[in-house]
């Protein structure tokens, strides 16, 4: 064969024809070394042994009991039902006790709420007087503080409930359970503010710590136990409580920090509003905390390793003997859509 010039053009190879006729598609399963999977193909099976690693995890469970909770709107309710019942209740049951219960009180809420210095000062000057509280409230008004406050109670009882799958229509006694449930929360915040100011300071402070962490434990581990009617057993109730109690205090020292800018800054942007925004911030960060403490619970007493047998120890029920049995698990898995589904048992 010659070319235009007249000059014979060399024949192509036969391995020349067969890079022409080669032709490699985009989505191969192959590349051209030898046979071993292409970097797309490598990089889709890194990612799925990941989440398949993830999912067998317990991290993961607590992640997915998480969204089967709808836990951002229960979260958002139990912040909101925090602020418009329980705190008010807190402010109208001090002003009618004796100035010593008073201040333990106001202690324990201030440290957990991580208010101080001159934050402190903008709070307390954004609220009436003691005074002024009950004379605007009286006997009456306190006695009907508690019973709109018992919205709370049953919001975080219908978490639990929810997180431990039991059913819906075991919510018997609720209403006095929740109001008992108050009455010991406020001797609660009453011990722990005395305990406080007692030993808060100088070599007092280590013990101080540590009993807060027990009595904090303690207070969940009951919490736990009560608002689930007493059909969990003790024992598999104690991660729920650790984890509850290692959040919270977590999250209340940390609160320190950036608390006190938020109140200030949002005193400042919007007057006695601020400081309300600034509470509920507050209150939807130690709600997830507790919906957390709550989630863990099932999942690290269901596990059939090593975790769940030493939560269940010698017996394998969860339950007390006669307790209804609880809810099957969900068909599907829950998704992230899921976090921000109404609340169903609302």
């Amino acid at each position: 064969m010659t070319g235009g010039g007249g000059r014979p053009r060399p024949a192509a190879t036969a391995v020349t024809r067969a890079r022409r006729r080669t032709v490699w598609p985009v989505s191969a399963a192959e590349d051209r070394s030898g046979g071993r999977p292409g970097t797309v193909e490598r990089v889709r099976g890194a990612v799925a042994g990941a989440q398949d690693r993830a999912r067998r995890t317990l991290v993961w469970g607590v992640w997915e009991r998480m969204l089967e909770t709808e836990f951002v709107d229960r979260s958002v309710a139990l912040a909101g039902k925090a602020f418009v019942s329980f705190f008010p209740l807190a402010i109208v049951v001090a002003a009618f006790m004796p100035q010593g219960v008073r201040s333990a009180i106001f202690e324990t809420l201030t440290s957990r709420l991580g208010i101080r210095g001159h934050a402190l000062s903008l709070t307390k000057d954004a609220f009436v007087s003691m005074d002024d509280v009950r004379r605007a409230t009286g006997v009456l008004g306190l006695v009907l503080t508690f019973f709109f406050a018992s919205s709370f109670t049953t919001a975080l009882q219908r978490a639990y409930l929810r997180a431990w799958r039991r059913p819906r229509d075991l919510k018997v006694g609720s209403y006095t359970r929740g109001l008992a449930w108050l009455v010991a929360f406020l001797a609660f915040m009453t011990l722990t503010g005395a305990l406080g100011k007692a030993l808060g300071n100088g070599l007092g402070l280590g013990v101080f710590v540590v009993l807060t962490v027990a009595l904090t434990t303690a207070w969940w581990w009951f919490t736990a136990w009560f608002l689930l009617l007493g059909h969990v057993r003790w024992r598999v109730l104690l991660p729920t409580a650790a984890i509850s109690t290692a959040a919270f205090l977590g999250y209340a020292l940390t609160a320190g920090v950036w608390m006190p800018n938020v109140i200030t800054k949002n005193l400042n942007q919007f007057g006695f509003f601020g400081i309300a925004l600034a509470l509920v911030t507050w209150f939807s960060g130690a709600a997830v905390c507790l919906i957390v403490g709550a989630c863990a619970g099932p999942v690290l007493a269901e596990d059939p390793g090593p975790v769940g047998r030493l939560v269940r120890g010698r017996r394998a029920e969860l339950l007390v003997d006669g307790a209804p049995p609880s809810l099957d698990a969900p068909v599907r898995a829950a998704r992230l859509r899921d976090a921000f589904a109404p609340l169903a048992d609302d």
